[in-house]
């Protein structure tokens, strides 16, 4: 514990140390200024303060409430020392903020009670403070295990869907990785842009309903088999619906809209413009461009840069144009993931 004591009087300065430090347990500094104390308390952080009333730089009462003014002074006791009887200075005083007096002349056994108690309250406020910091660091790092395993979960179930699609498992990582930039690109938060690169890979977890001979199939699909197809989103839309997170709220939004087209085409809700919801815009444009630039059982991998032009394109009438351009202008870094330089960290990982 440290005590500061302010007065301009050197003998009542003097006397009030001599009292104070017989049964203090820690460190006491004495002051005559008021406002040399307002400096050391502004790099110091003492645990009770006892002023005097009377000073010709600043009064008591106006050196209470400056140190109240202070965030680290908002609770620390504050004894006021005065030889005024008057009912008006306690009132002001105690609108101040000083939580005790101590009338003159004072006896020296009741000084030492009163600062004995004010030092273990503000004893039991420290370690109240320091218990609930520590609990708030074990529930943040209790909550960041728990987001941690769902991350993991979720990366780890759209993967095995992946291979049940034929791929190795990559085509959901690229997407996760394009989809972040572009994310970036049109300046979504760094939140926002986390949970779409963490439910970008459910996009498709609806295939997980659909039958290997139409998942698999090394031709073209006949219109009923493409009708069966096109019921992956619904499917996925139903796997992660009322979901407790807001992870599982953003990849069904993923899953149900990252067909619909901007000009009004797609599937399953024929959604158009910024109706579709940005998460899905997104995951739309990283989707289409990593699916033409892989082989499939029914068609050969596109060289990328003839991807891109596709993409470019389709600006305006399959995809949003805003994130269109934020794909065009993160084009570098997309051609690094493409060559399969290692993955970046999701924001706020």
């Amino acid at each position: 514990m440290r005590l500061l004591i302010v007065d301009d009087s050197r003998s009542s300065l003097a006397l009030i140390g001599t009292i104070v430090q017989q049964t203090l347990a820690g460190e006491l500094e004495l002051c005559l200024s008021p406002l040399e104390a307002l400096e050391k308390c502004n790099s110091s952080q003492f645990d009770l303060v006892i002023v005097d009333h009377i000073m010709p730089e600043m009064d008591g009462i106006a050196f209470t409430a400056a140190l109240r003014a202070r965030p680290a002074y908002r609770i620390v006791p504050v004894i006021m020392v005065t030889s005024d009887l008057d009912k008006s200075v306690r009132i002001e005083a105690i609108k101040a903020g000083a939580t005790d007096f101590l009338h003159k002349p004072f006896d020296p056994t009741e000084l030492q009670a009163r600062v004995a108690n004010l030092l273990a309250l503000r004893q039991a406020q420290v370690e109240l403070a320091d218990r609930a910091q520590w609990l708030t660091r074990e529930v943040e790092r209790a909550t960041a295990h728990l987001l941690a395993r769902e991350e993991e979960i979720i990366y780890r179930l759209a993967r095995a869907i992946e291979y049940r699609d034929g791929d190795t498992g990559e085509h959901v990582s690229r997407v996760a990785q394009i989809s972040q930039l572009i994310a970036e690109g049109i300046g979504l938060s760094a939140d926002r842009r986390r949970m779409v690169y963490l439910a970008a890979p459910l996009h498709d977890i609806g295939k997980i309903g659909i039958a290997d001979a139409i998942l698999s199939k090394p031709g073209k699909l006949t219109p009923e088999e493409m009708a069966i197809m096109r019921e992956h989103v619904t499917i996925g839309a139903r796997i992660l619906e009322r979901g407790g997170s807001d992870l599982i709220r953003t990849a069904e939004l993923i899953a149900q809209s990252h067909h619909e087209k901007w000009d009004g085409t797609g599937y399953p809700d024929q959604l158009s413009g910024t109706d579709i919801p940005v998460e899905a815009r997104i995951v739309a444009i990283a989707d289409v461009f990593d699916a033409l630039c892989s082989e499939r059982p029914y068609k050969a991998a596109w060289p990328i840069e003839q991807a891109y032009a596709e993409i470019v394109k389709c600006s305006g009438s399959h995809f949003d144009p805003t994130c269109v351009a934020a794909f065009r202008a993160k084009w570098p870094e997309i051609c690094a993931i493409m060559q399969g330089e290692p993955e970046p960290r999701a924001v706020g990982l």
